[in-house]
């Protein structure tokens, strides 16, 4: 009599969970908690009780903090400039990162790869970096740019005027962006199949009607990727006013929503109210990428 021994299968074990273990420690110490402890702040807030010099107490007040930052007209004023500044960084970052990509992608285009480096190089610049020297090259005292104006006899333009001033500041984010992206959609672009051109050349379609035709609706995943990073990106601009704020009056200390927030809670004193308002940009930030990808995926759809 032959005796059939079935095997148990063994399961996966603690081992999946443990390779995992490290990254859900650091997404809970460096992501759930610092979201926690904000809400937690804007809650609260320092009162003084007692008579004479008091003491200063921390005390649960609810919505006020919410309140006070939703009538909070500087913000306003604030999430306005952000807005001017996103119209100019956001189409025109995008706009240059799709055509280097696509004039990467043309066959006969050569020094390719001095090309991709040259053009990614700016967004290994840290962003205060690159803040620093743009704003010295903006400074007329020792800007190449008003020098080379004045020794041909023109007027050097005012990089730090009322309406030149976003342009500047998003001249430094785009300088600093286009590579990245760039490079998202250039590798996207090679992911292609190639008999997809080569099928379009047979019929005829030259390198313009390829790129419009074929290579830009493929490219749509893509592009919604990039199109949102560049919108957080727009919502999360401090670094270059800021650092460009040390060298003109053009910039307020609260110019875009990150320096209010900064100024309410390290200048003002009141990380609670700063709380309250990062909650709320936060929040905003995730609403403004949902819809974002809405919009982009109904187009894609549409347009397929």
């Amino acid at each position: 009599m032959t005796t059939v021994v079935k095997r148990r299968r063994r399961g996966p074990g603690a081992a999946p969970y443990l390779m995992t273990a490290p990254a859900v420690v650091l997404f809970i110490a460096f992501f759930l908690i610092p979201i926690g402890y904000a809400i937690w702040l804007s809650l609260h807030a320092m009162r003084v009780r007692g008579r004479g010099f008091g003491v200063r107490t921390e005390v649960f007040v609810g919505m006020e903090n919410y309140v006070t930052a939703i009538t909070d007209s500087a913000m306003y004023e604030a999430l306005t400039r952000m807005l001017a500044y996103g119209v100019i960084m956001v189409p025109i970052t995008m706009g240059l990162a799709l055509s280097f990509a696509l004039m990467l992608d043309v066959p006969k285009v050569g020094l390719k790869g001095f090309t991709r480096i040259s053009i990614f190089l700016p967004y290994a610049v840290p962003g205060v970096i690159a803040s620093v020297l743009w704003g010295f090259t903006y400074l007329p005292a020792v800007s190449p740019i008003t020098r080379a104006f004045t020794e041909l006899g023109l007027p050097a333009p005012d990089f730090f005027g009322d309406i030149s001033i976003y342009f500047s500041i998003a001249n430094i984010a785009i300088w600093g962006s286009v590579g990245f992206n760039m490079v998202v959609l250039y590798t996207a672009l090679r992911a292609m199949p190639a008999e997809v051109y080569e099928a379009a050349k047979i019929d005829g379609a030259n390198e313009w009607q390829i790129a419009w035709k074929i290579k830009i609706p493929l490219l749509a995943p893509a592009l919604i990727m990039t199109s949102v990073f560049s919108l957080i990106g727009m919502l999360q601009v401090f670094s270059e006013p800021n650092t460009v704020k040390s060298v003109t009056n053009s910039i307020t200390p609260d110019w875009v929503p990150l320096m209010r927030i900064y100024q309410q809670a390290f200048i003002e004193n009141d990380v609670y109210l700063g709380s309250a308002t990062s909650v709320l940009l936060a929040l905003a930030t995730v609403l403004m990428s949902l819809a974002a990808l809405a919009v982009f995926r109904l187009r894609a759809r549409r347009s397929a």
